[in-house]
C-alpha cells in the first residue's frame, strides 16, 4: 500500500464517523468516545511497531488496521445502543463485514486486504486464531496490544469520573459492590487471562482487565503499561485488602520482568 492509500482511508474513516454523529448528547458522547479511542490506538500501534523494525509498508498496514479495528462499533451502537457484544453483535466480526461491504480496501493487493480484514475480525477474540500465517499473527498481536492499552485508559477515566461525565455505553450494568471473585484472583496468580463469563461484579471486571496483562505480546506494550501507571490506577479502584495488594505485586513483578527481558527478539512475543 502507499501513503496515498492511507490518506484515503483516514479521510474515509472521518466521513464514516460523521455519518453516525447525532444531535442527541448521550449518543454523540458514545460515538466520540470510539472515534477518540481509534486515534489513540493508531498512536499506540505506531509506537509499538516502530520498535519492531517493520518496513514502511508494514507500518502503514499496522496503522490501517488500527484505524479500522473498531469500525464495527459505529453500526453496532446505531442499531443496539450498546458496546456490549454479548447482548448485541461481535463488533470485530461486524467490522470485518463492514470493510468487505464498503469495499474500501479494493485497491490494495489481495494479501494485504486479507491481512487487514483478519486483524479486524480477531482483534477482540479471547485468544489468537489457530492456523493463521506468521505474518498475519504479528499484526493481530499488534492490534490486540494497541487496543488494550487504550481500553485501559477508557475504563480508568470512566472509573475516575463523575456519573455525569461518563459515556453511558461504557457501563456494563454490573453490581458495584465490594465483592470480587476468588476464581478471577486465582487466574491472575496462575498468570492466566480471566474470562468475561466469570465476571459477576464491577470489581470482577476490574480484576479481569488486570488479567489482560498476561495477553500482552510486545516489550514496548509492557513499557507503556508501566509508564501510564495503569496497574496502580485500577488497583486504587478495588477494595484495599491484602490479597488485592498481593495481586498488584504479582502483576508488577511480571511486567517488570517482561520490560527488562533483554533477550526478547524484536519480533518475538511471549
Amino acid at each position: 500500500m502507499t501513503k496515498d492509500d492511507l490518506n484515503i482511508f483516514k479521510n474515509w474513516f472521518s466521513d464514516f464517523c460523521k455519518s453516525f454523529y447525532s444531535s442527541n448528547i448521550e449518543d454523540q458522547k458514545n460515538i466520540s468516545l470510539k472515534e477518540e479511542h481509534t486515534f489513540n490506538v493508531c498512536k499506540n500501534i505506531i509506537e509499538i511497531a516502530r520498535e519492531l523494525s517493520l518496513n514502511d509498508n508494514e507500518m502503514m498496514l499496522a496503522e490501517t488496521i488500527a484505524l479500522f479495528h473498531d469500525i464495527g462499533r459505529f453500526p453496532q451502537y446505531a442499531k443496539y445502543k450498546t458496546f456490549k457484544d454479548s447482548i448485541s453483535v461481535n463488533h470485530g466480526v461486524l467490522g470485518a463485514h463492514t470493510l468487505l461491504e464498503k469495499k474500501i480496501l479494493k485497491n490494495l493487493p489481495e494479501n494485504e486486504q486479507k491481512l487487514i480484514i483478519q486483524s479486524v475480525r480477531f482483534h477482540n477474540a479471547y485468544s489468537l486464531p489457530a492456523g493463521e500465517e506468521e505474518d498475519s499473527v504479528i499484526f493481530i498481536k499488534l492490534i490486540r496490544d494497541a487496543d488494550k492499552l487504550d481500553i485501559w485508559r477508557v475504563f480508568i477515566e470512566y472509573y475516575e469520573s463523575s456519573q455525569e461525565e461518563r459515556a453511558s455505553a461504557v457501563s456494563l450494568g454490573l453490581p458495584d459492590t465490594t465483592e470480587y471473585s476468588e476464581e478471577i484472583l486465582s487466574c491472575i496468580h496462575r498468570k492466566q487471562m480471566a474470562s468475561l463469563s466469570k465476571v459477576k461484579t464491577l470489581n470482577d471486571f476490574k480484576l479481569m482487565q488486570l488479567s489482560w496483562i498476561f495477553d500482552l505480546n510486545f516489550k514496548t506494550s509492557f513499557r507503556l503499561l508501566l509508564e501510564r501507571n495503569y496497574i496502580d490506577r485500577i488497583i486504587f479502584q478495588l477494595p484495599q485488602k491484602e490479597e488485592i495488594d498481593r495481586v498488584s505485586s504479582a502483576l508488577k513483578e511480571f511486567v517488570h520482568m517482561r520490560v527488562n527481558y533483554s533477550a526478547e527478539s524484536l519480533r518475538e512475543s511471549k
